[in-house]
């Protein structure tokens, strides 16, 4: 049985991609516009900013946003490739003898 994920087409899984990218963008948006406007951040603190606040918008203003970067080991075939050096040559011969007169290679467009 397949995974729900592979029968999604590509043009559906592009504006799943494109949908995850804009809803990221808008509460990054949203949550710096409460970082600079005071009084949305205590609107979504319910009224007042409590003293020990470390809520996410904080985190942001003091610049305490941190990525992490997963080390996953990548389970894969390893394969070799030996590539040796080639010397490659060719050798130019003349023809040893003629055609006969109306003997010639085939011809591959044949005009009527």
């Amino acid at each position: 049985m397949r995974p729900a994920a592979k029968h999604l087409n590509r043009r559906t899984r592009q504006r799943l991609y494109t949908a995850t990218a804009v809803l990221s963008l808008a509460i990054w948006l949203f949550m710096a516009a409460a970082e600079a406007y005071t009084p949305l951040h205590a609107w979504l603190h319910g009224g007042t900013i409590p003293d020990d606040d470390d809520c996410a918008i904080v985190a942001m203003m003091h610049g305490k946003v941190e990525t992490v970067a997963c080390d996953i080991p990548v389970a894969g075939p390893v394969t070799w490739i030996e590539v040796a050096p080639r010397v490659e040559f060719s050798v130019f011969s003349q023809p040893v003898e003629n055609l006969l007169s109306g003997r010639a290679p085939p011809v591959l467009l044949a005009v009527s």
